[in-house]
């Protein structure tokens, strides 16, 4: 019978290979726009990733993302240093200077103040150079897409100059930084250049970075911290997740994509099923012909979720492989770099196009079910 059934679902190839189609254009967009989604939101808390040194993140108590920062008190390095279970501490200074080449070029920067002591969180993939040369007077180390931003169509090159707020740089190395949310290159400096670069302030102190001590908890040290100073303290996962949320509660982003993503999948599950329906009526007289010489409804019902099943399988895999042959052909450009196709959205996908075949089957087998034999008798 499963024979029987796969040669009447193969027997008409262009409703066979629509429904292939219309189930492979629905996995398409939600794998698609569901991966890029999560990839943009991941961008959120690129600079916090990207500081491997330290485990915690002490900040301002109202402070809610990465990108709003309200400067702290020098002295709070040291009250958060005396906190039982803190390591080490260190200070790191951001900002949002300009930065402007010889030839004219211009674009507003992310600048992290490394401590100039021991450069934490400074940057461990490099593509030329090395971070250690940060240590230079007027020195920085810029990202490569910042690099290709200021510097279109020339090559890497180290020594090169750019000004920041009247002062003239050295870039020293070229890292392989994560990509941030907003196209701005990705700039490390040390602590007491990036406050010159920038302009003096009152305060001028944006995080406090911290190693927790060996066999204590980082939650535990957060908490203490917070006890202790009244300040926010954060685990680098627990403060890349508040820019994530941030960005979910505050920006249309979740809206756009999920319009995208209902459209695809109410298509998917209205042309899926409209044609399989159609299908099931066309070959209403081959089920007849099946019940008469003594077929049950559960076998009937068993070859339609088969055809079904198939139609699913084959739909889901050739729409799997255009994302990911999408994915491959933008993952290395500067601009899409770091967006790819994900596990978690082709799981999701899974489960979405089995719900489609699900809806899709479901008022054909209701069709099969109260087929009467007699039917492949008459006219």
């Amino acid at each position: 019978m499963n024979f029987v059934a796969l040669r009447m679902l193969t027997g008409d190839r262009a409703k066979y290979l629509g429904l292939i189609f219309a189930i492979a254009f629905c996995t398409f967009l939600l794998e698609n726009q569901t991966s890029i989604f999560a990839s943009i939101l991941k961008r959120t808390g690129s600079q916090i990733i990207d500081v491997t040194d330290a485990d915690v993140w002490v900040m301002d108590g109202k402070t809610e993302y990465f990108e709003q920062t309200k400067a702290l008190k020098d002295t709070d390095l040291t009250r958060v240093r005396g906190v039982n279970g803190v390591e080490w501490a260190v200070k790191l200074f951001k900002g949002y200077p300009v930065a402007r080449t010889r030839a004219g070029k211009f674009a507003s920067c992310i600048l992290l103040g490394l401590d100039d002591a021991t450069l934490t969180g400074a940057p461990r993939k490099m593509l030329l150079g090395s971070w250690e040369r940060l240590r230079e007077p007027d020195s920085i180390v810029i990202d490569n897409a910042g690099y290709i931003l200021l510097y279109p169509d020339e090559p890497l090159e180290l020594d090169r100059e750019l000004e920041m707020n009247d002062h003239k740089v050295k870039i020293v190395g070229i890292s392989d930084a994560s990509a941030p949310f907003l196209s701005s290159p990705v700039i490390h400096t040390r602590y007491s250049e990036a406050v010159n670069f920038v302009g003096h302030e009152r305060t001028e102190l944006s995080f406090v970075l911290v190693r927790s001590q060996p066999g204590v908890n980082a939650e535990e040290v957060c908490r203490r911290i917070e006890a202790q100073t009244g300040l926010r303290a954060r685990t680098t996962d627990q403060f890349r997740w508040d820019c994530i949320v941030y960005y979910l509660k505050n920006t249309g982003i979740p809206v756009n994509f999920g319009i995208t993503i209902t459209i695809a999948l109410i298509v998917g599950t209205v042309v899926a099923g409209q044609t399989f329906y159609l299908f099931t009526l066309e070959n209403l007289k081959q089920f007849g012909a099946l019940k008469a010489i003594g077929v049950t409804n559960w076998r009937l019902t068993g070859m339609v979720l088969l055809q079904a099943f198939v139609v699913g399988l084959m739909g889901f895999g050739l729409g799997t492989g255009m994302a990911a042959a999408f994915f491959e052909a933008t993952l290395r450009k500067i601009a899409t770099r770091g967006i790819i196709l994900m596990w978690q959205s082709v799981t999701l996908t899974g489960g979405c196009i089995l719900f489609v075949v699900i809806i899709a089957s479901l008022l054909s087998i209701r069709r099969v079910i109260v087929l009467e034999a007699a039917t492949v008798f008459r006219g």
